[in-house]
């Protein structure tokens, strides 16, 4: 508990204990890489509401992608966006409602799955310049990765629903879960920089 915290140290790496294999990077950066993956693929699994007019559900998986993205990095995690994707296509019930394959990635909301990898590398750019130390910085990286998911999820949608339904079925009907799971994501970190603060201080 005597490291010192650096500003460009994201949360994952500041409390991942580096002894025994984890001091050498390789197996310490995999170890995050592989986790952050799984945790996506678990909020994948949370569905928070069915909406039968929308193609897209809505999980809690944009909190796992905004959080893993935060916690780990811009490098690790594109890294574990990217795992978590290649996880899915080759079959594993990963994504939404614990389905898998290589169709969803090209389907109607592939585009979403498409921009997690964006979305958690600038989240995790953001959080390496202390965006996520505190709650309002945190809220605003949170804001833009959302944005470049629906951006970048609703054009690919727009293609075979049509841009007014993909705005009205992709978009709107997820603004305020999506505001819900920032608002929490961005409470975590700050407070888990504190606890971490704390313990070292005690240390």
């Amino acid at each position: 508990m005597n490291r010192t915290l650096t500003t460009n140290e994201t949360l994952a790496q500041a409390v991942l204990p580096r002894r025994g294999w984890l001091a050498y990077p390789l197996v310490a950066d995999t170890l995050l890489v592989v986790l952050g993956s799984l945790f996506v693929a678990l909020t994948a699994q949370i569905r928070i509401s069915l909406l039968p007019f929308s193609p897209v559900p809505i999980t809690g998986q944009t909190l796992g992608v905004v959080l893993v993205g935060s916690l780990l990095g811009p490098r690790l995690g594109l890294m574990a966006l990217l795992l978590y994707l290649l996880e899915g296509a080759i079959g594993l019930p990963f994504f939404a409602g614990g389905t898998g394959g290589y169709n969803h990635l090209f389907g109607a909301t592939g585009g979403y799955l498409i921009s997690f990898p964006i979305a958690a590398t600038l989240t995790g750019w953001l959080a390496a310049r202390g965006w996520d130390r505190r709650f309002l910085s945190a809220v605003a990286s949170m804001v833009l990765a959302n944005l470049v998911i629906y951006l970048i999820g609703a054009a690919w949608l727009a293609f075979f629903i049509g841009a007014e339904n993909a705005l009205t079925k992709g978009v709107l009907p997820f603004l305020i879960g999506d505001a819900i799971k920032i608002v929490l994501a961005a409470a975590v970190l700050p407070g888990g920089w504190q606890v971490l603060k704390w313990l070292r201080g005690r240390a």
